[in-house]
């Protein structure tokens, strides 16, 4: 069974930065894709960020591109999300995600078939 446990988030002030951790269990880390995701209250949630396992390229929608930063460390079981600048309207509860399949390019929620609890990130202004 695979689990993920995201930890990290907390409250900062507009401008500041936080990295976000998720340590992943129940299979072989290094073979997957793995993904971050937001929600935002009374909002869908909104895929982040994305990193592959081949190649270690990322992806990011043009939302959070510049300011979101994804990476992951295979002898750790861990996967990162550092966001600088934060904003008032980053403020939500941030996921880890993967997906079963080793070649998917996470884009969305439809990729996903796992979920992390969440860890929430508050911005203040």
């Amino acid at each position: 069974q695979v689990q993920l446990v995201e930890s990290g988030g907390g409250l900062v002030q507009t401008g500041g930065s936080l990295r976000l951790s998720c340590v992943a269990s129940g299979r072989t880390f290094s073979a997957y894709p793995m993904a971050w995701f937001r929600q935002a209250p009374g909002k869908e949630r909104e895929f982040v960020a994305t990193i592959d396992s081949i190649h270690m390229s990322a992806y990011y929608p043009p939302s959070v591109k510049g300011r979101f930063t994804i990476s992951r460390d295979n002898t750790r079981n861990t996967v990162y999300l550092q966001i600088n600048s934060l904003q008032p309207e980053d403020t939500a509860v941030y996921y880890c995600a993967t997906t079963r399949s080793q070649l998917r390019d996470i884009r969305g929620v439809y990729d996903i078939e796992y979920w992390g609890q969440g860890t929430q990130v508050t911005v203040s202004s």
